[in-house]
C-alpha cells in the first residue's frame, strides 16, 4: 500500500513540474504576463494537480463501496450453495497463482453476461460476476472470466487507471482555464479581473479537452484488457479465454454495466470509426486473435 501511495505522490510531483516546463516551452507564461494578470499560472497548475488526482484518487478509494452498491452486489461471506462454493474456491487458487491476496467475490443480479474487479489495493480488491454469467457460461468459461479479473489486479490496473485519469485532469484543468483567460482577455479585451467570457470559455474548453483526454484514457482501458485475456490465459488456459470470449460474442446485444462501472467489466459495446475511440473494451474479435496469436 506505501508503495502505490508514494506512486501516487510522485506521478502528482511529476506532472506539476512536467506541464509547468511544457507550457513555459509553449509561451504560455510570457502570453499570460503579455496580456495581464489574473491568473497566476504556478499556482493554477497546483490547484489543478491537487483537484485532478484528488477526485481519481477518492473514487479509487470508494471503488469497492461505489461498485456494491450500484450493481447490488452480494459479497459471499459463507458460500450458500455449490455454485458460491466454486467461485469462492476458484477465486482463491487464482489469486494465489497470481501472487496477490483474497479478493473479496460478489454475485450481483443481472441478466447481462459479465463481471469486474475493482479496489484501491492488490490484497484487498472484489470480484464481482452477475447471475447472468452463471447461468449462460459453463464452468470452464466462468473460471476464463475470474482469471481475466484477478490478472486486472495483479496487474495494478485499477490504479494505474486512477493515475492516468488523475493526469488528463489535471491537463484539462489548466488548459481550459488558460484558454478562457487568454480569449476574454485578447478577444474581449477585459482588462481587470475577469470578465464573463473567461467562465463561458472555461467551461467550454473543459467540456471539449475533457472529450479529448477521454480518449488517452479509453486507449488505456483498452491495452489492458489485452493484458488481462493474456493473464486469465497463463492462468486458466488460452482455450478456455477464447471460449469464454466467444460466448461473449452471442450475448453481445445483452445489457451491460452502469455506466459508471463499464471500464471494469471483463465485455463492452461494439463500435467503429470515430466511436472506436470512445470504448472501454476492444472488440470481442480483436481480442480473441490476440489469444490466437499469443500476443
Amino acid at each position: 500500500m506505501f508503495k502505490r501511495i508514494a506512486l501516487f505522490v510522485v506521478t502528482n510531483l511529476a506532472i506539476v513540474f512536467i506541464l509547468s516546463i511544457v507550457l513555459s516551452l509553449l509561451g504560455v507564461d510570457r502570453m499570460l504576463e503579455a496580456h495581464g494578470a489574473g491568473l497566476d499560472l504556478k499556482n493554477l497548475i497546483v490547484f489543478a494537480a491537487i483537484f485532478g488526482f484528488g477526485g481519481s484518487f477518492i473514487s479509487l478509494a470508494i471503488s469497492k463501496w461505489t461498485a456494491k452498491r450500484l450493481t447490488g452486489a452480494h459479497v459471499i461471506t459463507v458460500p450458500g450453495n455449490a455454485t458460491e462454493a466454486w467461485l469462492v474456491q476458484t477465486v482463491a487458487r487464482q489469486a494465489e497463482m497470481a501472487g496477490i491476496g483474497m479478493p473479496e467475490v460478489a454475485v450481483y443480479d443481472s441478466p447481462d453476461v459479465n463481471a469486474f474487479a475493482t479496489g484501491m489495493k492488490r490484497n484487498n480488491a472484489l470480484v464481482a460476476v452477475s447471475a447472468g454469467l452463471l447461468r449462460v457460461m459453463n464452468r470452464d468459461e466462468a473460471e476464463a472470466v475470474l482469471a481475466h479479473e484477478v490478472s486486472h489486479i495483479a496487474n495494478g490496473d485499477m490504479i494505474t487507471l486512477a493515475l492516468i485519469q488523475g493526469v488528463v485532469n489535471t491537463f484539462v484543468i489548466v488548459l481550459s482555464r488558460v484558454a478562457g483567460h487568454i480569449i476574454d482577455r485578447v478577444v474581449f479585451r477585459t482588462e481587470r479581473g475577469h470578465g464573463p467570457a473567461f467562465y463561458i470559455i472555461t467551461i467550454i474548453a473543459q467540456m471539449v479537452f475533457g472529450i479529448l483526454a477521454s480518449i488517452i484514457v479509453f486507449w488505456f482501458s483498452r491495452q489492458r484488457e489485452f493484458r488481462a485475456d493474456s493473464g486469465s490465459a497463463r492462468i486458466a488456459g488460452k482455450g478456455k479465454m477464447m471460449a469464454a470470449l466467444e460466448r461473449l460474442q452471442k450475448t453481445a446485444n445483452q445489457p451491460h454495466l452502469p455506466d459508471q462501472m463499464a471500464a471494469f467489466g471483463i465485455s463492452g459495446g461494439v463500435g467503429s470509426g470515430l466511436k472506436r475511440l470512445f470504448m472501454t473494451h476492444p472488440p470481442l474479435e480483436e481480442r480473441i486473435e490476440a489469444l490466437r496469436k499469443g500476443l
